[in-house]
């Protein structure tokens, strides 16, 4: 009756003692087994939280980052200001070299205790959901914390502390009990020199796309394009309503003209002229759960790839669903539109219907890389706004994807773009491969000893 619960049973006298904890997860969350560790308040050398509030993307304050801008285990670019913040709070709360984030609450409780490292001074702070710590380096380098958070045995122990609820909870206090294994220095340093790697190839991968980007629009003839901001344009009813059945006004500003103008001027097509769309399915929040087929959600799709989803659906019910295919494009049309991602490789996953798949009809027309990078563009991103501006909740509707007006350069410059793209997604999966890599270290190390972990890593036989 009770094969596959997770039991155990403890004395009150056990629950009692130092730590009082009542919910049954606390005790039945496996981590490390080691009396080899320190408590999280013997390594702190500087913690802290913020109180930054009233976030803009109008560029007032100074660059805020959130979660949601973490790049792997690093931190990434910010994309909102905080204007409530002094000089003096600035220069207090700005992220450093060595400092880690942590996330404190969310209403998902596996991104609750989520963290990145601060891998080089930046001009920026961090909103109030996160708290800053910076460990004691001779104790526990910065880069070796981070992957032991990331790890297995990490998230055990930032699960185990977290205070589950409504919006879950992690503190800086809870993060003072949890458990670090002791690692020595020469162990601390392999992991450092991964971990820096790894950094290094990721910027490489960002500087090959910004190069991608700023060859395409070099070509385009819109290097340091500038959209009009004038808010004013006036149209006769025959080009405008008749011509679109569109009455919003902020449908015909000029700066969606001029984009229009500037790719008409040079060899174009529509969007349905090169590439077939299809649309996936909606089978609603009852259909979800916890395992099967990974069900992914415009939440779940970024430029660069897709993030693994806590949401699946029945692997047999939805089995003739549609799955992306290798070099299928995945545009999303709902909340956050006009974002677009080429699959890599076959996925046994199914895209919720707000996710839109195209499939090249002639790739001696167009290439796969390259109308990715136009959808993410300027070209596209105006055309999204102008197309699904007028509502609270953004909608871009699939007959009005279809007519998106893509440039058409010389297939030669395609491939030199293409080439730029395929080289910054292969440096930023090794940069991920080694990350998997020094997590699988720790998780070693904390198993069998630093020792017998660098050994093995070594001749290759940690998996």
């Amino acid at each position: 009756m009770l094969e596959g619960l997770e039991i155990s049973e403890i004395g009150f006298s056990i629950v009692s003692e130092g730590i009082l904890r009542l919910e049954s997860e606390f005790y039945t969350i496996e981590t490390f087994e080691s009396n080899n560790y320190y408590l999280g308040e013997n390594i702190i050398d500087n913690a802290e939280y913020n109180s930054i509030y009233g976030m803009n993307s109008e560029g007032r304050g100074y660059l805020a980052l959130r979660m949601n801008e973490f790049d792997t285990i690093f931190t990434g670019q910010p994309e909102q200001f905080a204007h409530n913040f002094t000089e003096i709070d600035f220069e207090k709360h700005r992220l450093r070299k060595n400092d880690i984030l942590i996330c404190r609450t969310n209403g998902n409780p596996n991104l609750v205790g989520k963290s990145a490292l601060v891998a080089k001074d930046y001009p920026f702070v961090y909103e109030s959901h996160l708290f800053k710590i910076r460990p004691i380096q001779d104790k526990i380098s910065s880069a070796a914390l981070i992957v032991f958070l990331n790890c297995k045995y990490g998230k055990a122990e930032l699960k185990k502390f977290s205070m589950q609820g409504n919006q879950s909870n992690f503190s800086l206090a809870k993060f003072r009990e949890i458990r670090v294994p002791k690692l020595e220095g020469f162990f601390n340093k392999k992991i450092e020199n991964i971990v820096y790697t790894a950094f290094n190839k990721l910027n490489d991968s960002q500087d090959k796309y910004f190069k991608s980007e700023e060859l395409l629009l070099i070509e385009l003839g819109l290097s340091g394009f500038s959209s009009n901001q004038q808010s004013i344009n006036i149209k006769s009813i025959k080009n405008s309503f008749l011509k679109t059945g569109r009455l919003d006004a902020e449908y015909y500003q000029p700066k969606y003209d001029e984009i229009i103008e500037q790719v008409k001027s040079a060899p174009h097509d529509k969007l349905k002229n090169l590439a077939y769309v299809q649309k996936s399915i909606e089978p609603g929040s009852e259909a979800y759960q916890e395992t099967g087929t990974p069900f992914y959600r415009v939440s779940n799709l970024t430029k660069f790839g897709l993030i693994q989803p806590d949401i699946h659906l029945d692997e047999y019910k939805y089995s003739d669903t549609i799955r992306p295919k290798k070099d299928t494009i995945l545009l999303s049309k709902d909340g956050t539109v006009g974002m677009a991602y080429k699959v890599a490789k076959d996925i046994d996953g199914i895209t919720s219907g707000a996710v839109l798949h195209l499939n090249i009809k002639d790739e001696a027309k167009v290439l796969p890389d390259y109308l990715t990078l136009v959808l993410n563009s300027i070209v596209v991103q105006l055309q999204a706004e102008r197309d699904a501006g007028g509502s609270i909740i953004q909608h871009w509707k699939p007959s009005e994807i279809e007519e998106v007006v893509i440039p058409l350069l010389d297939i030669n410059v395609q491939q030199k773009i293409a080439e730029l793209i395929q080289q910054s997604f292969h440096l930023k999966a090794e940069s991920e491969q080694l990350l998997e890599d020094a997590k699988k270290l720790v998780e070693y190390a904390i198993e069998n000893g630093e020792g017998k972990a660098l050994v093995n890593y070594k001749l290759g036989l940690i998996e």
